[in-house]
């Protein structure tokens, strides 16, 4: 059964993709890519929040929105000739475990460790889903466009 839907998806749209030009601003993004950035950022929150709506878990929701965030990165770095790690770095920034992290350190500074290792291990997983998705992602395009050229140079 699916969640009910928060009335102002507009909002999760609008903050997603600030926080991702912010962090490019931080970073020193080339002007020209700041909207590319927020952008990408916005699509993998808007399809972490759906899985997650839909009642997947937050690993796997993870990996694949950070599977989508590297395929359009790497489908907007040949667009614009940059590189990829300009819109990857401002695109993934929605999906760190921050608060989770936070929550957990704070735990154990509580003495509450029992929820302090679940919490811990949860945002291990979920850091460890967006590197897997990250690197997967990439593997894979690099293995279908050689593909491509194989089966188009013979």
């Amino acid at each position: 059964m699916l969640k009910r839907r928060p009335k102002r998806m507009w909002e999760q749209l609008i903050t997603s993709f600030i926080a991702s030009a912010t962090f490019a601003i931080l970073f020193n993004a080339p002007r020209r890519t700041l909207f590319i950035c927020g952008l990408v950022g916005m699509v993998g929150w808007i399809i972490y929040f759906e899985l997650v709506l839909r009642q997947y878990d937050y690993v796997p929701a993870t990996l694949i929105a950070a599977m989508v965030i590297s395929v359009l990165c790497q489908i907007f770095a040949k667009l614009y000739k940059t590189p990829i790690i300009i819109y990857s770095v401002a695109g993934i920034i929605p999906l760190v475990p921050g608060g989770l992290a936070y929550d957990a350190t704070r735990k154990f500074v509580e003495n509450d460790y029992s929820l302090a290792v679940q919490l811990a291990a949860k945002a291990l997983m979920i850091s460890g889903s967006i590197a897997i998705g990250l690197i997967f992602s990439e593997v894979l395009m690099r293995i279908s466009l050689r593909g491509y050229a194989y089966l188009k140079n013979n």
